[in-house]
């Protein structure tokens, strides 16, 4: 079987924050954004990776989730306990002090893993964690 990870998909609770952190802080493009005002789906992705997205989406857009569910994930959203991205470089370090000079929430800077994996973390303006490890 040939698959391959097309989008994946991230909620936000202010559009243009979002949009700012990864095209800005993280240097990915701007492939879509339809709808308006805070209700839009924006997609971005690695420059030079057409293939990869991230899906920016309001929270609880699914027509069937309940407001209810609409509230836990706001409320999990802002514990950063909703969402969360793994990403990968070549340079960690070079990726965190970048991300970092982008006036972002660090959660951990770049650490040798016992597992064996050096990876550093931040969250991005909804409170998603995105961690960032190097390719070996």
């Amino acid at each position: 079987m040939d698959i391959t990870i097309h989008t994946a998909s991230l909620p936000y609770d202010d559009p243009d924050a979002s949009l700012a952190f990864y095209r800005d802080v993280l240097g990915f493009e701007v492939r879509g954004d339809a709808g308006q005002g805070r209700t839009r789906w924006i997609t971005v992705g690695p420059a030079g990776q057409p293939g990869t997205s991230i899906l920016l989406t309001p929270p609880g857009a699914d027509p069937g989730v309940t407001e209810g569910e609409r509230r836990m994930i706001t409320e999990m959203m802002a514990k950063g306990t909703y969402g969360w991205i793994l990403l990968a470089t070549p340079d960690v370090n070079a990726a965190f002090e970048k991300v970092q000079a982008g006036d972002t929430e660090v959660v951990q800077e770049p650490t040798e893993q016992p597992y064996g994996i050096r990876d550093c973390a931040f969250r991005d303006p909804a409170g998603n964690l995105v961690r960032i490890q190097e390719l070996r």
